[in-house]
């Protein structure tokens, strides 16, 4: 009866570590996403999509990972937050996917916490560099730099200049009020404050005239931007035909390059900090390895700072499953995942610990140049 009842629990056990891991089968390794396919924001989103799709491919033709095929389960929420949370919702509890990816803000990305917290789900290269995401969790790793290490680089820059004359346009949402923080404590470092300030209530309908005439009010010589493409293309339409003569400057959060495409001729001289290497720089071999992957991917050489940024968090996630080994879990996924010190993804180096999940500070400023180019 004894070696009856050993037996038993020993089958148990053997058939409990049997089980795979929530995403994974013997053929696939499954990742979610909701990102903004569709409305103002669709170029940011499937920018993202399109980065981490294109890695996926590469590593998929090869064999994939230990037999399986890479895929990423993408549902749209169109920038709207009630829908990145019902997404959340429905890529862990439903279709119980091996981790998330690549949200494409805080905003989008802060309702999935409380899932992922729940229900144990690896979060990895959310599209942000807020605060309220960098505060440390177990669960959630940043691939890329803060908004407060873009806007402090963008004060640097200017500062030395002779520069005292800033103002700060941000949404008027947690967010948004980090970002302003992040301002006022970089220029106070410099013993300055904002001249003027605009702050936009509703996101999906901000009232540009009325943030361009709130920041006329302190004749700014630099306006930095902390809002989405859109928003942000507007802002400085609008501030052109003003008369207003200031030098604009964004953070990354609208992306340079969707930035750019909907600036247009508009958009020469405007700053843009970026959190990755220029996605034209072929001297690095993850720009060369991204520029082949990104054009097989999508049939074009439509190269972008966001596509880039994804593909270089895809092939971290690839890395850190890889080191996993042939049954990966959850848990030996974000194991692996901390033990990552100094990881090289070809000139662009990411670094996480058990108790810091802010894997870089890269940020370096860019300027639109004609013909959507950028100059460094």
């Amino acid at each position: 009866m004894f070696l009856a009842r050993v037996a038993a629990i020993f089958a148990v056990a053997t058939a409990a570590q049997a089980q795979p891991a929530p995403g994974i089968t013997a053929s696939t390794i499954v990742f979610g996403q909701s990102a903004p396919l569709s409305g103002a924001n669709a170029e940011l989103g499937n920018d993202i999509r399109n980065g981490a799709l294109a890695y996926f491919r590469k590593v998929n033709e090869t064999g994939g990972l230990q037999g399986r095929r890479l895929e990423l389960v993408t549902l749209d929420d169109a920038n709207q937050v009630p829908r990145a949370e019902a997404n959340t919702r429905e890529l862990v509890e439903q279709k119980q996917v091996f981790a998330l990816f690549g949200y494409a803000s805080a905003t989008l990305s802060r309702p999935a916490l409380p899932i992922v917290e729940k229900q144990g789900v690896p979060f990895l290269a959310p599209f942000t560099g807020a605060d309220p995401m960098r505060v440390f969790n177990p669960r959630v790793y940043n691939v890329r730099a803060s908004y407060a290490d873009e806007l402090e680089k963008i004060v640097e820059h200017f500062a030395p200049l002779g520069v005292q004359r800033f103002s700060i346009v941000y949404y008027d949402d947690v967010v948004g009020r980090e970002n302003l923080s992040a301002v006022e404590r970089a220029l106070k470092k410099r013993s300055l404050q904002p001249v003027s300030i605009a702050a936009f209530k509703d996101r999906a309908n901000p009232d540009i005239e009325s943030g361009v005439a709130a920041i006329a009010t302190g004749s700014p010589d630099v306006v930095i931007l902390t809002t989405l493409y859109k928003a942000s293309a507007d802002f400085v339409k609008s501030a052109r035909r003003s008369g207003m003569a200031a030098q604009i400057a964004s953070n990354s959060f609208p992306g340079a390059s969707p930035l750019a495409k909907e600036l247009g001729k508009e958009g020469a001289g405007v700053i843009v900090a970026t959190v990755v290497p220029p996605p034209t720089k072929r001297s690095l071999p993850i720009v060369h390895e991204y520029q082949a992957a990104i054009e097989k991917y999508i049939g074009k050489k439509d190269f972008s700072f966001t596509s880039l940024e994804s593909y270089i968090g895809a092939k971290i996630a690839v890395q850190a499953l890889r080191r996993a080994g042939p049954n990966p879990t959850r848990a030996s996924f974000m194991r692996e995942l901390d033990a990552l010190r100094d990881f090289d993804a070809g000139g662009y180096s990411v670094s996480f610990s058990p108790t810091n999940h802010n894997g870089s500070s890269f940020v370096e400023l860019t300027v639109i140049g004609k013909d959507l180019k950028f100059g460094y």
